[in-house]
């Protein structure tokens, strides 16, 4: 009998009337106001790099990307190379690399063009969330289908959170000073993203290693330090999962 959740289109049922798209959301919404608070930083930031009106709009609604956003910022407002502002970005988002490895299992049975969409919508603490609350890839299809509705749940309140507080910084604009604390809140929503993640050995190896580097490097000019500091810890990671992994294939059937 062929599923009620799916068809060999790979179409699934509407995910927001799964109860785990309502968990999802009700998950998000207890970290959203950290995410809120750098949004609106992050929005200020974008008006005071001194981009022009479009440009704002459509990074502030496109790019789903904090980190790179404010990476990208001061580059682009001190009138560095293109090639350094793409770089670093790219270089920030190396994390997504990992991500990417770790949910790969939990969304090939689907259509590229899903894959495309799920990946879009998934970022820092979306992932932590979602392998959070289902740390096992699923075998059936209710389970794919609950992993699914979770998904859209967090990437949904995600994205409207996220770019929800960027345009309102947007808005605000220069009429809001930095100095009011709205750069530090955003550094305190980090720093608790950065926690829930170290969660195992490898991970507070990675966190060493990229602090370690980002230390050694803060001479660079354009803030090149960070650059250095996630190349370094995602080199550390994929050197130390293939050589965990290597005794594993090395040993019999």
């Amino acid at each position: 009998m062929k599923d009620e959740t799916s068809t060999s289109s790979g179409f699934h049922a509407p995910l927001w009337k799964h109860r785990e798209f309502r968990a999802g959301l009700r998950d998000f919404g207890a970290v959203a106001p950290g995410l809120t608070a750098w949004g609106i930083m992050t929005g200020v930031a974008i008006v005071k790099s001194g981009m022009d009106t479009t440009a704002v709009l459509l990074m502030s609604t496109i790019v789903f990307a904090g980190s790179s956003q404010l990476a990208a910022l001061p580059l682009i407002a001190n009138g560095a190379p293109m090639w350094v502002v793409i770089a670093t970005s790219f270089c920030v988002n190396l994390r997504f690399i990992v991500f990417s490895m770790h949910l790969r299992p939990y969304v090939m049975h689907h259509p590229l063009w899903r894959r495309l969409l799920n990946g879009y919508a998934m970022a820092d603490l979306g992932y932590v969330l979602l392998v959070r609350r289902h740390p096992h890839v699923p075998t059936d299809a209710a389970g794919m289908a609950a992993v699914d509705a979770y998904w859209a749940g967090v990437g949904t309140a995600g994205w409207v959170s996220w770019t929800g507080a960027t345009l309102i910084g947007v808005a605000l604009g220069n009429n809001v000073p930095l100095a009011w604390g709205l750069g530090f809140a955003g550094i305190l929503s980090l720093i608790g993203v950065t926690v829930s993640l170290i969660s195992t050995r490898l991970r507070i190896v990675s966190a060493a290693v990229a602090t370690g580097a980002a230390i050694v490097a803060f001479a660079l000019p354009f803030k090149l330090n960070i650059l250095v500091a996630i190349v370094a810890a995602v080199a550390t990671c994929l050197v130390l999962e293939k050589s965990r992994d290597a005794p594993d294939r090395a040993s019999p059937a």
